[in-house]
């Protein structure tokens, strides 16, 4: 096991959403203000919020995105290798209670920019002072896994008083509590449940106020969970299987049991989960946005990133040129190939959307759901008020 003692967020700048590792910088158009005792005009504009991404190296980029809000992975990592060869992404609770405490002092140093996001409230407190809210999530509950009522969730109780306000069970492979959507027995997918260790910490978390994410679980994980939770669970970022056959994507039973738990499913950025098609296109995105609304309803519909604020680095390096990006997931993509993981026997031909690859994607996504036709009030729930409604209801 080779311990990585550094965030998250400095980790290997291409592989974002396959392994959980992003960094960012960027410039900002925006004008920047030194206090919020006198703070800029509220936004005018629809609310925007992003399901997931990181705390950029220039925090000019939360200014350039226009985001209200965002869930904000401050996962610390270790790499190990499994029986099989493969390779997963360990949050130890070590590792992650350092990451979140960084994370909140520099949240505290920059209170012009940003709001630590402790309750649903602190979307509107952050717009009408001209910030943007953040929410620390984890993805992945290897960082509790000692936990039980035996010890009365100790660890949770402490993230959540860090900060943690919102947990994704497991990420691509399964743990104690859940099994992952990558978990396979070359027959076309173990689909594991939620374990007796995960429905004691569902309780808990429902308990602690703290969101549920079944992000990277596997389908029964989700369903399991959808019907045990009591307070709406979240698809954090992810895509519509009924779209691309991938063991990553969800099928519409999922989808469906996120909505009708009064959560989101928030569809994200990795372009290769989102069509088959040879070159991806903003409309795409849209489509997958219009499956989700047709599966599930217009309330559970909702934005996603699983990129740094401005995008995927390594292709924007490459000026988004997806034959050249590629090449960095292959390795990794054929090690699943090889264990006949569902639809890894695909060829990978693109990482991102061009057109939203990009700092601005938020009003990007916006006007192309105008072009689109959707009603103004179906944009005003995708672009943040699916979310906001959530978080509302769960972070009290």
């Amino acid at each position: 096991m080779k311990a990585i003692n550094h965030r998250r967020r400095t980790l290997l700048k291409g592989l974002s959403a396959v392994t959980g590792l992003s960094a960012a910088s960027a410039l900002s158009p925006f004008a920047s203000f030194s206090s919020i005792a006198a703070p800029l005009p509220p936004r005018a504009r629809r609310l925007y919020i992003d399901g997931l991404s990181f705390l950029p190296d220039d925090l000019a980029d939360v200014r350039a995105s226009g985001l209200d809000a965002f869930l904000c992975d401050i996962s610390a990592i270790e790499t190990i290798e499994q029986a099989d060869g493969t390779l997963n992404y360990k949050r130890t609770y070590k590792a992650c209670l350092d990451s979140i405490q960084q994370a909140a002092k520099r949240v505290s140093e920059h209170p012009d920019i940003l709001l630590q996001g402790l309750t649903g409230r602190d979307i509107q407190l952050a717009r009408e002072s001209n910030r943007t809210a953040v929410f620390f999530q984890i993805q992945g509950a290897d960082c509790v896994e000692d936990d039980s009522d035996a010890n009365q969730w100790a660890r949770v109780d402490e993230f959540h008083r860090q900060g943690l306000r919102a947990l994704q069970l497991t990420h691509h492979y399964g743990n104690t509590f859940a099994g992952g959507a990558l978990d396979n027995d070359a027959n076309g997918g173990l689909n594991k449940p939620l374990t007796n260790h995960g429905r004691a910490l569902i309780a808990k978390l429902n308990q602690a106020n703290i969101l549920i994410d079944v992000s990277h679980s596997s389908a029964q994980t989700a369903l399991d969970v959808a019907k045990l939770s009591r307070a709406p669970i979240v698809q954090s970022h992810g895509a519509a299987r009924g779209i691309v056959k991938h063991a990553r994507c969800s099928p519409d039973e999922v989808i469906r049991a996120i909505a009708n738990s009064g959560g989101v499913f928030g569809v994200f950025m990795m372009s290769f989960w989102l069509t088959n098609k040879a070159v991806p296109t903003i409309n795409d995105y849209i489509r997958q946005l219009e499956y989700v609304a047709r599966v599930g309803g217009v309330d559970c519909v909702a934005i996603a990133n699983d990129f740094p604020l401005r995008g995927q680095e390594n292709l924007l390096a490459l000026n988004n040129d997806n034959a050249q990006g590629i090449k960095e997931y292959q390795d990794w993509w054929y090690s699943l190939r090889a264990k006949k993981v569902l639809g890894f026997d695909a060829e990978p031909r693109h990482v991102v959307i061009p057109e939203l690859n990009h700092i601005e994607r938020m009003s990007r996504i916006d006007d192309a759901l105008a072009k689109a036709r959707f009603k103004s009030t179906d944009r005003d729930r995708f672009m943040g008020g699916n979310w906001q409604r959530v978080l509302n209801q769960v972070l009290i």
